[in-house]
C-alpha cells in the first residue's frame, strides 16, 4: 500500500501506534510504515519500474533490496544505530502522477484517457492501449495498472508512454489550398 494513502491501513496503523505508544521501537516502526502509506499524500511510490513497467531500474531495485535485506535482522539495523539505512528508499520514489508541460515547460491542461492497460503486441493497425478508460484532464493520478494515452489529435508526444512528466508539442495545421 505504499504511497496508497488507503484509509483502512491508515486507521489500523492508528491503533497500533496508541497501543505500542510506551514501546519506542514498535512505535519506530509503526511510524516509518505510516509514512510509507501516505507518501506524498498519495501522489509516490516506491517502484524500479519505469516506463509502463517494460523497463527495470536497477539503481532502484537496489535500494528497495538493500532495505530488504537489513529488515532480516531489524533488531540489530534498522532499529540499533544504522537507521540510516532508511534513505536508500529515496532511490526508489516514483511519482504516480501524469503532467504534461510544452517545450518551455509550462503546465499545459490536455485531456488523456485512463483506463486499464491492454497488451498490444502483435496487433495489426493502431490498436486501443487501454480498456474501459474515462477522459480527465491533466495532471492526472494514474493506478499501478493504468495506462494514459492522448483524447485528441492536437498535441503531439515526445514520448511513446505517458506517466510522469510528458513533453507535448501542439500540432501544425497544413492548408493545402495554396
Amino acid at each position: 500500500s505504499c504511497g496508497t494513502n488507503n484509509s483502512r491501513i491508515a486507521g489500523l496503523l492508528r491503533q497500533l501506534s496508541d497501543f505500542y505508544s510506551k514501546e519506542s521501537n514498535h512505535l519506530f516502526i509503526v511510524r516509518i510504515a505510516q509514512g510509507l502509506n501516505a507518501m506524498g499524500k498519495g501522489l509516490i511510490t516506491l517502484s524500479p519500474y519505469h516506463s509502463d513497467r517494460f523497463l527495470i531500474n536497477i539503481s532502484a531495485l537496489g535500494s528497495l533490496l538493500v532495505v530488504l535485506h537489513a529488515c532480516l535482522d531489524i533488531q540489530n539495523t534498522i532499529l540499533d544505530k544504522y537507521h540510516y539505512l532508511l534513505y536508500y528508499l529515496s532511490v526508489a520514489v516514483t511519482p504516480r502522477y501524469l503532467s504534461i508541460v510544452d517545450k518551455d515547460l509550462n503546465p499545459l491542461v490536455v485531456n488523456v484517457r485512463v483506463g486499464q492497460a491492454v497488451e498490444t503486441v502483435g496487433q495489426a493497425g493502431r490498436p486501443k492501449t487501454i480498456t474501459g478508460f474515462q477522459t480527465h484532464t491533466t495532471p492526472v493520478l494514474l493506478g499501478y495498472r493504468e495506462r494514459a494515452e492522448l483524447a485528441n489529435r492536437d498535441y503531439i508526444s515526445y514520448s511513446s508512454v505517458l506517466e510522469n512528466l510528458v513533453i507535448v508539442e501542439k500540432k501544425e495545421i497544413i492548408d493545402d489550398n495554396n
